[in-house]
């Protein structure tokens, strides 16, 4: 697992109570080889590892990334997994779009907010605990219609433009982050469709045999992971391990 990574490394993982967050997690705590698991949640967790610390907290807030710096007060992470993410959101009226009349201030505000700027402020937050000759790894969840060259069928453009700027933001901070840290490895990654609640109102239309369970992909994303090397920092990549156009 991980070969990049020393053995006893340390771990962050956000959106840990969701899907495919909870499964990175339990992937985890299933090797011998992490020594300490920092997982952030809304929700409580049902593990009782003595190498994991549960955090309780929101980090599409300032008050819980300022939260979550103070725990970590500038520890050396070696791996930071952010599976936080939103594409529809009953209690705001938001729904994927179908044409352009139901693009709303409201979504793109909120889609951005949640998809793009959350996961460059906790790189923000977090990169004092990156900077240095550690090897470290950042993986955070995109999407593929998040992809210009592959988007072919018009539609959802709240979230299509958000998981865009998120690989633009990531893009962006790999180049920085090489000049700070050698061995950092920046990655956007492509979960594929997961049985998750984000996906659940549109997993009648998901083809036979691609809906996916969270700890398959978990552990496909794992392995993705392990065969990147601070060369393909920035880059966008499925959970196949196949690359991405932007």
């Amino acid at each position: 697992m991980l070969k990049h990574l020393p053995d006893d490394f340390t771990a962050v993982i956000t959106g840990a109570g969701g899907g495919i967050g909870r499964a990175m997690l339990k992937a985890l705590l299933a090797s011998h080889r992490p020594g300490h698991v920092f997982a952030a949640s809304r929700q409580a967790l049902e593990h009782d590892d003595p190498r994991l610390t549960q955090l309780a907290l929101d980090i599409t807030t300032d008050e819980g990334l300022a939260t979550l710096a103070a725990h970590l007060e500038d520890t050396k992470v070696h791996l930071i997994f952010n599976a936080i993410g939103t594409l529809h959101d009953e209690k705001r009226g938001i729904a994927p779009e179908k044409k352009l009349d139901d693009l709303s201030f409201a979504a793109l505000e909120h889609l951005f907010h949640v998809n793009a700027a959350t996961p460059a402020m906790l790189l923000k937050t977090l990169s004092p605990s990156l900077k240095g000759k550690h090897p470290a790894i950042f993986a955070s969840l995109s999407a593929r219609v998040g992809s210009i060259g592959d988007n072919g069928l018009g539609g959802w453009y709240a979230y299509r433009a958000s998981k865009a700027a998120h690989n633009m933001l990531f893009k962006g901070a790999s180049v920085e982050l090489k000049r700070l840290n050698k061995q950092a490895i920046l990655l956007n990654l492509h979960p594929g469709t997961t049985d998750t609640a984000l996906s659940e109102p549109f997993q009648a239309r998901v083809p036979d045999g691609k809906l996916f369970t969270p700890s398959f992909v978990a552990e496909h994303l794992l392995e993705v992971m392990n065969d990147r090397t601070p060369a393909d920092s920035g880059s966008f990549w499925d959970w196949a391990g196949e690359p991405i156009p932007w």
